[in-house]
């Protein structure tokens, strides 16, 4: 399968990521990527970027390098409620908004918190991605998950860098493979993203794909193989 783009990557503003936004799309547009998303970490990260930034991100260019790119945000669930650190006018402004649980903004909880973190974000309807889900010190009701996403239109991500060596997130091939079955279950379309914080791991998939072909997970529940498919999920096509 040809994946098409990449719609989860830092930069410098994030605080802990390499490269510039040229470098990140140059990177992209040599791979062959057709569409680059960029979703810097919101305010709540320690060491991102403030909100001026994101309120600014109306005048960079939506193409460079021959290919098209979209800014947002990885915006961090802060709470069992879903609410996450980004006024909602402002959330609205964003091209692409990833939702992710990470042990900086909030404390794992029990299966059913983090569940319900999740299911509570995915109500908001500027929020297009969950963000690795499948980080082991945040347990989830993979089933009540897959469901959820399918009935609210949001994606699922398969993150390779969760499925990296030496990833700080615990378990995530195991609970891809739980994700993945019930996706297959109900239906639920995923989108497979680097999550790169320097320019050579852009449209890196290498173990996402690994996994998909252990599972024979199916081609048509993959966004990445159509731009106009995933821009039915992203808010500034909606």
């Amino acid at each position: 399968m040809d994946y098409l783009l990449d719609s989860h990557t830092h930069t410098l503003a994030s605080g802990h990521a390499y490269n510039t936004i040229y470098e990140m799309a140059q990177d992209a547009a040599g791979k062959g990527l057709k569409l680059l998303g960029i979703t810097e970490h919101a305010k709540e990260m320690p060491g991102t970027c403030h909100e001026l930034y994101f309120m600014n991100l109306k005048v960079l260019p939506r193409q460079l390098f021959g290919i098209e790119v979209m800014f947002g945000v990885e915006a961090n669930i802060m709470d069992y409620d879903g609410k996450v650190d980004m006024e909602q006018w402002l959330l609205e402004r964003m091209d692409v908004v990833v939702a992710s649980l990470h042990t900086p903004c909030i404390e794992p909880g029990s299966r059913s918190e983090n569940t319900q973190a999740l299911l509570k974000a995915m109500e908001n309807p500027f929020v297009n991605i969950i963000g690795h889900p499948d980080d082991g010190r945040y347990p989830v009701d993979y089933e009540v998950l897959a469901a959820a996403a399918k009935e609210q239109h949001v994606l699922l991500e398969l993150n390779n860098h969760s499925l990296a060596p030496g990833c700080s997130r615990e378990n995530a091939w195991e609970n891809d493979r739980e994700m993945l079955k019930y996706c297959k279950k109900y239906g639920t379309p995923i989108i497979l993203d680097s999550d790169a914080h320097c320019a050579v791991d852009v449209g890196n998939h290498i173990y996402s794909e690994q996994l998909l072909a252990e599972l024979d997970f199916p081609e048509k529940l993959v966004v990445n193989r159509s731009v106009e498919e995933y821009k039915t999920y992203i808010n500034r096509f909606r």
